[in-house]
């Protein structure tokens, strides 16, 4: 299998590496930029699988496709692009969150080839997705959900909602009146639910609402602690690969 990564931070690149190595998976490229994967595409053979970033140094990565006609299959990583996920499900094999973890990683590994022999090139509707990601404010994201609670629904807005979090392989709203509901959905589904502006996912465990937000800390390892106004059942880590990004959405 030729595979190779399109990723501008090069220590996410170097590890992600690392963790296909421990699938037998060897990466044969390391791309950086969309400028230095234009030059790579138009002078080599394509490869089967492509792990490709979305946000590059110099542009999206979709602008690699305006200029050359990949045929490899792709697997998305992404580390804030909620808002576009929905599409990536439908147009790729696969989306990763950053930071990856290895078991979703495999379970990628084995989508894909399960998928490829009746694929053997991959036709995305890169359009459509570059759509989604230059107009994120014209679709409609969920303003409320429900949660049940005895024998009775409760309707919270999402306004109210300081954070989403999973414990125990269930997903909980935690809202402003401090109470704490299980709702019957998962934080991938989340991901094509939330305003992208109001929300952002900090760790794989954390959903945060910008409007309920008391403190920024510095915390260890270059990473940040949020504290919300009145969620305080655990310590709210952003992590390290997602600090950046973070405090561009904070803008």
């Amino acid at each position: 299998m030729n595979v190779i990564i399109i990723e501008d931070e090069k220590p996410s690149a170097r590890r992600l590496s690392r963790q296909l190595a421990k699938l037998d998976v060897q990466t044969t490229t390391m791309l950086h930029s969309v400028e230095e994967s234009i030059a790579w595409f138009q002078n080599n053979e394509h490869p089967d699988l492509i792990f490709l970033d979305i946000q590059l140094s110099d542009g999206l990565s979709f602008e690699i496709f305006d200029v050359v006609d990949v045929q490899s299959a792709i697997i998305f990583t992404t580390a804030y692009d909620e808002y576009a996920l929905q599409a990536f499900k439908l147009n790729s094999i696969d989306y990763l969150l950053k930071p990856i973890d290895d078991e979703e990683l495999a379970n990628a590994i084995k989508k894909y080839k399960t998928v490829k022999p009746a694929t053997p090139t991959m036709a995305l509707d890169f359009e459509d997705i570059k759509k989604l990601l230059v107009n994120p404010l014209e679709r409609e994201y969920k303003k409320r959900f429900t949660a049940r609670v005895g024998q009775h629904l409760k309707i919270i807005n999402a306004d109210d909602v300081e954070c989403f979090y999973s414990e125990n392989k269930g997903t909980y709203a935690s809202t402003s009146d401090g109470r704490n509901y299980l709702l019957d959905t998962t934080l991938e589904n989340l991901e094509s639910e939330l305003e992208p502006r109001i929300f952002f996912r900090v760790s794989r465990k954390y959903y945060v609402n910008i409007n309920h937000i008391n403190d920024i800390v510095a915390y260890t390892n270059s990473r940040l602690k949020i504290k919300l106004n009145r969620y305080i059942d655990q310590e709210i880590i952003v992590s390290r690969e997602r600090v950046k990004d973070f405090k561009l959405w904070l803008e």
